[in-house]
C-alpha cells in the first residue's frame, strides 16, 4: 500500500515538465545531483540548532542582555485561590461582570479584587522580557549569519543578476557545496523553529506563524527535490535580507533603547516592503510564473510551487499591514515603536489607585484580607 502511494506521489508526470523526469538527474560524469533522500540530514540539523539555541541563549543572550541594561518588570504574585484558579485554567482567562459577581459570592472577594487577581494572573502567564530578549537575540544572529552566507553563495552566480538564468539548463543542474549546505542549514533551522513554537513566546499572528513554517519548509523541500534550487537560494536570499533587522530593533526595544529601536525598524520596514512587495512578486515570482511557461507546458509541480510562493505573498501583505501601521505611528505621533503581535503586560489607571489604597487601609486599619480588615486582637509581638 506504501509502496504503491510512494510510486504515484513520485511520478515524473507531476514534478516534471513532459520529457524530463528523475533519469535527468542521475549522478554521472561527475556532476552531482540534488536527491529527496539527502533532506533527511536536516533532522539532526533541526536538533542540534535546538541545542546550540538553548546554549546560546543561557550564555550570550543572557551576557547581552545584562549589557544592554534589559530590566525585568516586577510581577505582582497573586494569592493562590482554588476557586478563582479552577475557573482560570477550565473556563476563561477573562470573565465578565456576571461571572465577577458570581465569583465574588464563592470567594467573599470584592469586585475590584476578583479583576485585579485574573489581570495579575494572566500577566504571570506571559513570557518574562529576559525570554523574549533571547529568542530575538538567537533569530537576529541567525537570520544576520544566513544572510551574510547566501549572499557569499550568490554573488558570483549569473542568475543572482538575470533571473531567467536559474531556469538555463533546467532541469539538469549541478548541484553546487554551497547550494547544499545554504539549503540544508535554511531548512534545518525553520524544522528547529516549528519544533519549539510550541514553547516560544505565543504572539497574536501565531496561526500565520506556523502557516509560514510549514510553507516554507514544505517550499524548501520540494524545491530542492525537482531541482528549483536556483530559484530556492534566491527566494531565501530576498527573506533573510530584513528579518535580522526587526528582530535587532526588538533587541533594543525590549532594552529600552528606545530611539535605536525607533530607527531601526524604519530602516527594516522600508527593506521589508522593497523585498517582500517589489521584488519577490514583480522579479522572482513574476520570473517562476510567467518565463517558465515559454520553455515548457505548465504541470503540476508548477502550480504547486507558484502556489507556495503566493501564500507566502499573502502572509508579506498581511505582516507589511501591520508594518506600515507602525511606521505610520512612529512618523506622525513619534510614539514607540512597539511590536503589535505580542501580548504585553495588563496594566490601567486604576491598578496604581488601588495599590495606595491597599497600602493606606494597611497603615490605618491593619492588614487586609478579601477586602476586610484583620484584627490581631490586641495581641503585641513579644507575646
Amino acid at each position: 500500500m506504501l509502496l504503491e502511494l510512494s510510486e504515484w506521489f513520485w511520478q515524473e508526470r507531476w514534478w516534471f515538465p513532459k520529457g524530463l523526469g528523475w533519469a535527468d538527474l542521475e549522478d554521472r560524469d561527475g556532476r552531482v545531483y540534488a536527491k529527496a533522500q539527502d533532506l533527511w540530514v536536516t533532522l539532526p540539523i533541526a536538533l542540534t540548532f535546538l541545542i546550540i539555541r538553548q546554549i546560546f541563549e543561557r550564555t550570550v543572550a543572557t551576557s547581552l542582555a545584562s549589557l544592554l541594561g534589559v530590566k525585568e518588570t516586577t510581577r505582582l504574585k497573586v494569592h493562590h485561590n482554588p476557586t478563582l484558579e479552577s475557573y482560570y485554567r477550565n473556563i476563561t482567562k477573562s470573565p465578565t461582570e456576571t461571572s465577577v459577581t458570581s465569583l465574588c459570592k464563592q470567594t467573599g472577594y470584592s469586585a475590584r479584587q476578583v479583576h485585579r487577581w485574573f489581570r495579575r494572573r494572566r500577566n504571570q502567564d506571559r513570557p518574562s522580557l529576559l525570554k523574549k530578549f533571547r529568542e530575538a537575540s538567537w533569530r537576529f544572529t541567525f537570520y544576520l549569519l544566513a544572510f551574510i552566507a547566501g549572499l557569499a553563495a550568490l554573488i558570483d552566480k549569473p542568475w543572482l543578476y538575470d533571473l531567467k538564468a536559474m531556469w538555463q539548463g533546467f532541469p539538469v543542474l549541478t548541484l553546487l557545496p554551497s547550494q547544499y549546505w545554504y539549503y540544508m542549514i535554511e531548512l534545518g533551522f525553520y524544522s528547529s523553529l516549528l519544533f519549539s513554537v510550541a514553547t516560544d513566546v505565543k504572539r497574536k499572528d501565531f496561526n500565520e506563524q506556523i502557516v509560514h513554517h510549514v510553507a516554507t519548509i514544505l517550499l524548501i523541500s520540494f524545491s530542492w527535490c525537482v531541482n528549483y534550487i536556483r530559484a530556492g537560494t534566491l527566494i531565501m536570499l530576498v527573506h533573510d535580507s530584513s528579518d535580522y533587522l526587526l528582530e535587532s530593533a526588538k533587541m533594543f526595544n525590549y532594552a529600552g533603547w528606545r530611539n535605536a529601536c525607533n530607527y531601526i525598524f524604519i530602516v527594516f520596514a522600508a527593506i521589508f516592503i522593497v523585498s517582500r512587495l517589489v521584488i519577490f512578486p514583480f522579479w522572482i515570482i513574476y520570473c517562476t510564473w510567467v518565463y517558465p511557461v515559454t520553455i515548457y507546458e505548465p504541470f503540476f509541480g508548477y502550480y504547486f510551487f507558484n502556489g507556495l510562493l503566493m501564500v507566502l505573498q499573502c502572509l508579506h501583505i498581511f505582516w507589511a499591514v501591520l508594518i506600515i501601521r507602525m511606521a505610520i505611528r512612529f512618523l506622525t505621533h513619534n510614539e514607540k515603536v512597539d511590536d503589535e503581535r505580542s501580548d504585553k503586560d495588563e496594566t490601567d489607571e486604576s491598578e496604581e489607585g488601588e495599590e495606595e489604597e491597599d497600602k493606606k487601609n494597611i497603615t490605618k486599619n491593619g492588614p487586609v484580607q478579601n477586602g476586610h480588615t484583620v484584627h490581631n486582637n490586641n495581641h503585641s509581638k513579644t507575646e
